[in-house]
């Protein structure tokens, strides 16, 4: 998988991430995306998350160049997604990379929200909306974030309700991304003779 101190070599994989997590940090930084993120890495499937940053770097232009760097994309929508404006653009610049590069792969994982708040942008996701626009955010930009959220709540993905046993959860994502890359790697291999 995709390391610069990986023994996998670099021709194997174009991208310098196997996987870039989006998420609110407040509602799952210190419990599931952490035990997701480890679990991956356990795997050694490259992972990136926001405390990569490095200090000094600009905000943004490090993480859209993460997300242009990456393959598959989990995004964890909760009951704070909607009201982070990073989050909204996260998921708006990872659906644009997944529509112009068909090697995208894009995984919803709706922790602890109904799925269908976050398509239809109601309960917490319409009252995010709401501030936005009582924040002057323009409507074409509302637009374009409603028609993402849409979009990334009508693929196929994980409910992790309050009653759902999240170790078990987060090894069958691992295990499907761990597949996944594994396709991957063997299709540009296949490709390349």
């Amino acid at each position: 998988m995709a390391s610069s101190s990986s023994s996998t070599p670099s021709s194997q994989s174009p991208k310098k991430y196997d996987v870039f997590i989006s998420f609110r940090g407040e509602d799952t930084r210190l419990n599931f995306t952490s035990h997701l993120y480890y679990a991956l890495c356990g795997k050694q499937i490259y992972t990136y998350i926001d405390d990569r940053l490095e200090k000094g770097d600009q905000v943004w232009p490090s993480l859209e160049k993460a997300i242009e760097d990456s393959t598959m994309f989990l995004v964890v929508f909760s009951e704070n997604y909607a009201p982070s404006t990073w989050c909204l653009k996260e998921l708006t610049k990872i659906l644009q990379c997944s529509k112009n590069d068909q090697v995208h792969l894009v995984i919803p994982v709706f922790y602890r929200v109904d799925p269908s708040d976050v398509r239809k942008q109601s309960g917490s996701y319409q009252k995010a909306f709401e501030k936005h626009e009582h924040k002057g955010i323009n409507t074409q930009q509302l637009h374009k974030w409603r028609k993402a959220l849409t979009h990334a709540a009508d693929l196929s993905g994980w409910h992790c309700t309050f009653d759902r046993n999240e170790a078990e959860l987060i090894t069958n994502i691992v295990k499907l991304l761990s597949r996944n890359w594994t396709i991957g790697i063997k299709v540009k291999i296949i490709s390349k003779a």
